[in-house]
């Protein structure tokens, strides 16, 4: 993994909630110092808690923040999509030198552009596991991006976890709806196996710890693996075997279609959000 210098450019963070403290606390524990680090968020209980998890600088708003902006190298945006374009009209006139990171959700980057006055820009859809800094980051960068600000981007978001470049914007919508919504999916299946597991006999406690480890067992598994996920799957489903009757029954209620119809929903609510907050 990519360490980051002490002697990088300030690095600026418009809005601090659990995305931004997630990069934050990977850009400290790669070696960033906290005082070339900025946060500019209203809330104050956020502020005080930037403050004391990370002893950086935390500003209430862009006036405050001016003359850390002004020399930042990199604003990361992590604000409330409907919220981005009031916060990008109080911030552009002190970041017109800088590097744009976008987090938000559905915002595309020719709104961005347009409302910053810049197409340095690079999009970017990541997912909750950055928080213990196993994340999963979609970017995408425009054309006035060039290979040093991929690089400058990339050792910022490395520190959350992995990322994968797409190369037309659209596709961050697939990203959406497959990573970035995507650690909710599994939330959800670890609830009913839990369930399930009450329902057998077992404790809630025991269920979960089985669930989880499952999932992790089985993920690194097929990390490790150069065999694709079906070939995975048909190695541990004797014919006739208990994981059979489990994986049959789920094809027979149609289990894959509809979550595969699920995402699409999850992409097509990404377009929504375009449309309705990227104008």
């Amino acid at each position: 993994m990519n360490t980051v210098s002490t002697a990088s450019p300030v690095i600026a963070f418009i809005g601090g909630g659990n995305m931004a403290s997630a990069i934050i606390g990977g850009l400290i524990g790669q070696g960033q110092s906290a005082d070339r680090i900025v946060v500019v968020e209203p809330f104050e209980a956020a502020r005080d808690a930037l403050r004391t998890n990370f002893g950086i600088t935390a500003h209430a708003d862009a006036a405050a923040a001016a003359s850390a902006l002004e020399g930042a190298g990199i604003v990361v945006w992590a604000v409330k999509p409907q919220t981005f374009k009031e916060a990008a009209q109080a911030v552009a006139p002190h970041t017109a030198q800088a590097l744009h990171l976008s987090v938000a959700a559905g915002i595309p980057t020719d709104s961005i552009a347009q409302w910053l006055g810049t197409g340095r820009i690079v999009r970017a859809m990541p997912n909750t596991p950055a928080l213990v800094g196993k994340g999963m980051t979609g970017l995408f960068a425009c054309a006035q991006v060039d290979a040093a600000g991929k690089s400058a981007i990339e050792q910022v978001v490395a520190t959350t976890g992995q990322f994968v470049w797409v190369d037309q914007e659209a596709h961050l919508d697939a990203v959406t709806a497959l990573s970035g919504s995507g650690p909710a999916y599994v939330f959800l299946f670890l609830e009913a196996m839990t369930q399930a597991g009450v329902d057998m006999g077992l404790t809630a406690e025991q269920s979960y710890r089985l669930g989880v480890a499952t999932f992790q067992g089985a993920s690194e598994l097929a990390a490790r693996s150069t065999e694709s996920a079906d070939v995975l799957r048909q190695r541990v489903t004797s014919k006739g075997g208990t994981t059979h009757a489990a994986i049959t029954h789920m094809q027979a209620q149609q289990v894959p279609e509809h979550f595969v119809a699920a995402m699409r929903a999850a992409e097509t609510r990404a377009k929504e959000l375009a449309a309705e907050f990227g104008r």
